[in-house]
């Protein structure tokens, strides 16, 4: 009902930033004040995504707008808190996603005709009042549960057509088997990043050799940069080190679930940290790969004779942390063990829709989330045939539909008593729309 289109895009941002710096009001929500360049901004980027022109599309979008206002004023009344960390780190991306589409941080400064210092304080000034409405979203709805008699009692009331017509989905298990790094490569790359180490403590930019050779792309073009973090953020290896520094301290080698890593602490901040690291992710070379895909068959070989079954080979054999879930795989959409056929990869799909309950592939070299290679077996556990959704099938479904269908209710009454308690003034643009709300009190 109230989607609150707090996504940050390119378009959007480009809008507020070119506004002039005399603007028209278009609203007054408690403090908060709202111009008509956003307005229009926004509006711009909702046409820019496809969505149809109509007569009320830019009352729908002033509204919303007037509802993001509204929740700002009410978490600067609360109080409610975002961390310079929070900010810093959203900026972050947020810069390296303009710098990815423009190409660098000249043609940012260019497109924008500001220096990056401008821009990066205009940006967090968004962030901060988009984490703010979230937040304050988040806190009216935060203590939202409904029982199996809620759930039930909803579903019952809902008329035939509304009720979803669920896909074919399936359930999957899988072992996946890594091939091994040995310890000669695992030495070959400590023994290089204390190299780095050396040089670095003689003089040399961490952050030139972090660009140049590290494989965190994604902290790469930022110096080895990671941006500010609470505890339990980082995996617990890295973490423990990281905590532990001081500043401009470069650790000694640190391996972690995703390779080997020296880092250096920037900046602490309480019980939040700012460190640059290098990573050095190991590589299999193909006689290893090679052992995996014995190993592999060696596994078929023993399903196949009965030596052992599917759930104890994921115990003794899998390398995935799934082995401690039964080897089921999640769904990357919605982390559920349910699988719809038509939201599946290519790859995925071609190997399941052919398999009966029970069958299991012959072993498939995949790339991993962290783009190692592995080879994976599955097996389909379950089928469930396109149906009308239903309380035995669908619990978790129906429950989550019963959730979010009482957080908008609450969110609704919500908003209609702070409007009620909120100095609000709009002008007579808005007030000419079909709003939803009272706005005019």
């Amino acid at each position: 009902m109230y989607r609150l289109s707090l996504f940050f895009h390119l378009f959007v941002f480009s809008g507020i930033m070119h506004a002039q710096s005399i603007d028209n009001i278009s609203a007054v929500v408690g403090a908060e004040m709202l111009l008509k360049s956003e307005i229009e901004a926004q509006y711009a980027q909702f046409l820019s995504q496809g969505a149809v022109k109509s007569s009320n599309t830019w009352c729908e979008v002033a509204e919303e707008l007037l509802l993001q206002k509204l929740f700002i004023n009410q978490a600067n009344i609360d109080s409610l808190i975002i961390s310079d960390g929070e900010i810093d780190n959203e900026v972050k991306q947020r810069i390296t996603y303009f710098e990815r589409q423009l190409g660098s941080i000249e043609r940012i400064e260019e497109y924008f005709n500001k220096s990056i210092s401008d821009i990066q304080v205009e940006v967090a000034t968004i962030v901060e009042q988009q984490f703010k409405a979230q937040r304050m979203q988040a806190k009216v709805t935060s203590a939202v549960k409904v029982t199996p008699a809620e759930v039930q009692d909803l579903f019952v009331k809902l008329d035939d057509q509304d009720i979803p017509t669920i896909p074919t989905q399936v359930e999957i298990s899988q072992i996946v088997i890594k091939p091994k790094i040995s310890d000669k490569q695992k030495d070959e790359i400590r023994k290089r990043l204390n190299d780095f180490r050396d040089r670095i403590n003689k003089g040399e930019d961490f952050k030139v050799l972090a660009a140049l050779y590290s494989d965190d792309a994604g902290s790469a073009n930022r110096g080895g940069e990671l941006g500010f973090v609470n505890r339990g953020d980082l995996v617990p290896e890295f973490e423990r080190v990281a905590f532990r520094l001081q500043e401009d301290e470069i650790s000694e080698v640190v391996e972690s679930t995703y390779g080997f890593h020296i880092m250096q602490l920037i900046e602490r901040r309480g019980e939040q940290i700012n460190v640059r690291h290098i990573l050095i992710k190991p590589k299999p070379n193909s006689q290893s790969i090679k052992d995996a895909q014995d190993e592999a068959n060696r596994i078929i070989n023993e399903l196949d004779s009965g030596i052992i079954n599917f759930s104890e080979a994921i115990i003794k054999y899998s390398d995935d942390e799934s082995k401690n879930n039964g080897g089921l795989l999640l769904n990357p959409n919605t982390m559920s063990t349910k699988h719809s056929l038509n939201d599946m990869s290519d790859n995925l799909k071609i190997k399941i829709e052919g398999l009966k309950e029970g069958d299991v592939t012959n072993p498939t070299l995949i790339k991993m989330p962290d783009e190692t290679s592995a080879y994976r077996i599955l097996r389909l556990n379950k089928r469930v045939l396109e149906h009308k959704a239903n309380l035995v099938d669908d619990f978790r479904m129906i429950h989550d539909f019963a959730v979010n269908d009482k957080k908008q209710r609450i969110l609704l009454n919500w908003i209609n008593r702070t409007i009620g308690t909120t100095y609000i003034r709009i002008s007579d643009e808005i007030q000419g729309c079909e709003l939803k709300n009272n706005w005019i009190n």
